[in-house]
């Protein structure tokens, strides 16, 4: 990194990154903390060989392995790291994935997140942004979350329906800010060896979300008004 430059990271790859990139080090520049999964997607859109292989990555951030929840920012050292010779690809992905994020949900990268060769069933939720509510039009929704708040118990919440079937691998990552109708607000993701666990932990996961992660949602109608979803009950 040079001196003073504060707003990029330095990328390292090594083993099989480094081949897939076609280089040992890059500068990648930032405009703010970012998370460890939103830089693997940049990388991915940079480097189109790594683009399959990415959720199998790691991060370690200035010499520390990382977990997948890791924030990012200028100034820090990462390396991107291949899974392990002596793992399996079960070991190698985590069981539980979350994240609150500003960016566009991509429901590939919740597959990929659960995925793993002993799952015989991948169940999805995907929540979209519609065109009414009560009987009123609606334009579009701003939501807005305690990130710090949201991201521990969303994570908590996965936590819980993993520890209810062990069996399971879980991903939820839900965006906050301005979306238009259609857009995607909430992809939830299970895997389990079999397609009823698969079904029951996607539902689970997606009842507690709801009930209990700090994420509000403001509601637009046409006309310009606007009002805090269950403000008033």
């Amino acid at each position: 990194m040079i001196a003073g430059d504060t707003q990029a990271v330095t990328v390292s790859y090594f083993a099989a990154t480094r081949e897939l990139c076609g280089t040992g080090q890059e500068r990648i520049e930032l405009a703010g903390p970012i998370r460890g999964e939103e830089l693997l997607d940049r990388l991915a859109s940079r480097h189109p060989r790594l683009a399959p292989l990415v959720h199998r990555m790691r991060l370690a951030v200035n010499g520390e392995l990382a977990a997948a929840d890791v924030v990012v920012r200028p100034g820090d050292d990462v390396a991107v790291l291949p899974p392990v010779a002596g793992g399996s690809e079960l070991s190698a992905q985590p069981a539980i994935t979350s994240a609150i994020s500003e960016e566009p949900l991509s429901i590939d990268r919740a597959v990929a997140a659960v995925a793993h060769p002993g799952a015989g069933g991948i169940a999805i939720f995907i929540g979209t942004v519609r065109d009414h509510a009560d009987g009123k039009p609606v334009a579009r929704l701003d939501y807005e979350a305690h990130a710090a708040l949201a991201e521990k118990e969303l994570r908590r919440v996965l936590e819980e329906v993993h520890a209810a079937d062990p069996s399971t691998r879980l991903c939820a990552i839900h965006r906050v800010g301005p979306l238009h109708v259609t857009d995607l607000a909430i992809v939830v993701a299970a895997s389990s060896p079999h397609r009823a666990e698969a079904f029951a932990a996607c539902r689970a996961a997606i009842e507690l979300i709801k009930q209990r992660v700090p994420v509000w949602k403001k509601e637009w109608s046409p006309d310009g008004s606007a009002n805090w979803v269950n403000l008033h009950e």
